[in-house]
């Protein structure tokens, strides 16, 4: 029952894997679906990196390159978006194995991202996060463009 139950009651199966495993009633678990789960829930984890690294690279690049719309709301943005992100590798240490391609996955959304929030052609950004991880996440650095 609990193949079927995974298909049309998820949540009713996560309690009654829940209770199997507390119990130690392994062989009656459904540990390939629990497995499943739990890679799932490794790749949640990662997606939530480069989505928060996402927000923050796009508006790196719009504090760079429109400088006159600079304001609160974006500076705000930033910060939380470098706290949220060092509270999510604090929680996760092993995903900053993963940092140089989130930020490199990242980069490529952000960068079109930022283009259709500013207007400006896509060939106005550089081609690849011009930024090194340590900056992007030190609370004082402010690009500008030279």
């Amino acid at each position: 029952m609990s193949g079927n139950l995974y298909e049309t009651d998820f949540y009713a199966w996560a309690l009654e894997q829940a209770a199997l495993l507390r119990a130690g009633k392994l062989s009656a678990a459904d540990i390939a679906h629990i497995a499943e789960e739990i890679e799932s829930m490794g790749r949640t984890e990662k997606r939530e990196l480069i989505s928060r690294l996402t927000v923050l690279l796009l508006h790196l690049l719009k504090w760079q390159f429109q400088p006159v719309r600079r304001g609160n709301s974006w500076r705000t943005t930033i910060r939380i978006q470098r706290l949220d992100l060092f509270r999510h590798l604090k929680d996760n240490p092993s995903l900053k194995s993963q940092v140089p391609g989130a930020v490199a996955d990242a980069y490529t959304t952000a960068l079109i991202q930022a283009a259709d929030e500013t207007s400006l052609p896509e060939e106005t950004f550089p081609p690849e996060c011009p930024w090194s991880f340590d900056q992007i996440m030190d609370e004082g650095f402010w690009p500008d463009q030279h």
